[in-house]
Order: structure tokens, then C-alpha cells, then sequence
């Protein structure tokens, strides 16, 4: 319990971790399958899988895999590949542990009432601000930590890469405030809703105010990828989407799958889908 009780402190606290678990034991070996022990990111261990070169050769592969944020197996000869004396074989399967990733969602009205159930499903926490009752309410967002207060009053005390803001609020002046409040703090997103004369403005008066420039590139606004989207469900899945796209660093053009040229079969080139004639 101790090991599963550190994995799941590092993830909340966003501390790079792996888990590692014996998965495979044949002959004599220190340890069983199921033991399991944690790797930090800077080599600090909770557990043991058997101690001795073995455990080191682990280590290094969770090193690796936090490094990379890939999960791999690992497996040696206690004898013949690390010189041990136990004579038997064991394999491991070595994971890094994702930090929480959270949401918070600043406004809790018709798109933000339909943008959280997608965050949720996509294992994002979520954290929505609203100070209207009627709005913010556990009907309305089951399964989010709600602040029930004027958001400018409820800022967050720290942002980092694991966090994502959206601000789409009933309020232009609100929406103003918070931008001008989060902009230059530490986050893998943020995004603000609205037309591209209020996000002119809004910028207009950033400019004004002295922000610097790399921060307003920063600022994904108007929120979304471009998808048509019209009403607020579609809307919500426009900022899904473009989360997902910084969530996955995904810096190609955003294309349907359809679209993308297909290997032909039977040839050279590629093969591509037919296109739509009117009759």
C-alpha cells in the first residue's frame, strides 16, 4: 500500500514518477510478481523489487520512461546478466505515473455547462468558477470542484504545464479582468471565448497596458479549433478539441482523417477519397 499510496501523492502534486511491477518471475529470485516499487524523477525509490543490480538495471529503464513518458518491459537473467547469484530470470513492466491534469473553467453557463462533462470524460479535474448559484450547482456539474464566488476573488494561487484555463464567462469586462490576471502566469493553455472584435479590443488594450507580445501569442482566442461551431455544445467540442491538440503536442494542420492521403494498395503514390459531385 505504501507504493500505491506515494504514486498516487506524485501524480496529485504533479512530481514525474514510474511504477514499477514484477510481472514475470522464473527460478530463484529476491522477489515475486506483484512486488512493485516508485521511481522519482530524481532517483529517489518507495519499494523494492529485489535490490542489487537488478533493481539498478530497473531504475535506469524508470529513469528513461519518465524522461520520455513511454512505458516499457524489462527483463534479465539474474545470473548470466548481472552477475547475481539467485540463478533465476525476472521481467518487470516499468510506467510513468501522469500527473493530474487539470481544467479550470471560468464560467458556468451554457458552454461551460456543456464543455465539462467532455473534460471530465477525457480525465481532466476539473474546477469551474461562477459566483451565480442557479448556474454553478452540483446538478448542473456533478463530479467538479466548484468556487462559488466572484472569480476575480477566487484566481488560482499557482498555475503549471499541467494546467488548462478557459475563460468563457457571461461577462466581457469579466473576461477582461481574468486575462489580464492569468496571462502572464505559468500554463499549457489558455483560452478565451469570444468574436474577433471583442478579442481585437481585448488585445488593444493588453498592448496598452505594456503585455508583451509572447504573451498574447499564448492566448488561444477566439477559443477553438475551427469547426463551424455554432451552438454551445459544438462549441464545447471545438475547445475540447484544441486541448486535446495542445494535451498531445500535436503541431501538424488540423485535417480530417479522411483527408490525409492513404498508401494505394497494389501501387505506387497514394490514394485518396473520391470527391463529392453534385449530379
Amino acid at each position: 500500500m505504501r507504493v500505491f499510496e506515494a504514486a498516487l501523492a506524485a501524480s496529485a502534486a504533479g512530481e514525474p514518477a514510474a511504477l514499477c511491477t514484477v510481472i514475470a518471475v522464473n527460478g530463484s529470485a529476491p522477489r515475486s510478481a506483484s512486488a512493485r516499487m516508485l521511481v522519482y524523477g530524481d532517483g529517489r525509490i518507495v519499494g523494492t523489487i529485489g535490490g542489487g543490480q537488478w533493481e539498478k538495471v530497473v531504475i535506469d529503464a524508470a529513469l528513461v520512461c519518465i524522461r520520455e513518458g513511454t512505458a516499457r518491459r524489462v527483463a534479465a537473467h539474474l545470473t548470466r546478466d548481472l552477475g547475481m547469484c539467485c540463478g533465476g530470470a525476472m521481467e518487470a513492466f516499468v510506467e510513468p505515473i501522469t500527473p493530474v491534469e487539470r481544467v479550470h473553467l471560468f464560467g458556468a453557463g451554457h458552454v461551460g455547462g456543456a464543455l465539462a462533462p467532455l473534460l471530465l470524460s477525457l480525465g481532466f479535474d476539473l474546477k469551474v468558477y461562477d459566483e451565480r448559484e442557479e448556474w454553478l450547482n452540483a446538478e448542473r456539474f456533478p463530479g467538479c470542484e466548484r468556487v462559488l464566488l466572484d472569480p476575480r476573488r477566487a484566481l488560482p494561487a499557482e498555475l503549471g504545464p499541467r494546467d488548462y484555463v478557459v475563460l468563457v464567462t457571461h461577462s466581457h469586462p469579466l473576461d477582461q479582468d481574468l486575462l489580464e490576471a492569468l496571462i502572464a502566469k505559468d500554463y499549457a493553455y489558455l483560452g478565451l471565448i469570444g468574436s474577433k472584435a471583442k478579442i481585437t479590443r481585448f488585445f488593444i488594450r493588453l498592448r496598452a497596458a505594456g503585455i508583451d507580445e509572447a504573451l498574447l501569442r499564448r492566448v488561444s482566442a477566439p477559443i477553438g479549433l475551427d469547426l463551424g461551431a455554432e451552438t454551445p455544445e459544438e462549441i464545447a467540442v471545438a475547445i475540447a478539441a484544441e486541448i486535446i491538440r495542445v494535451r498531445r503536442r500535436h503541431k501538424g494542420p488540423t485535417t480530417a482523417m479522411s483527408e490525409r492521403p492513404l498508401p494505394a494498395r497494389g501501387g505506387d503514390g497514394v490514394a485518396c477519397p473520391p470527391a463529392l459531385v453534385d449530379d
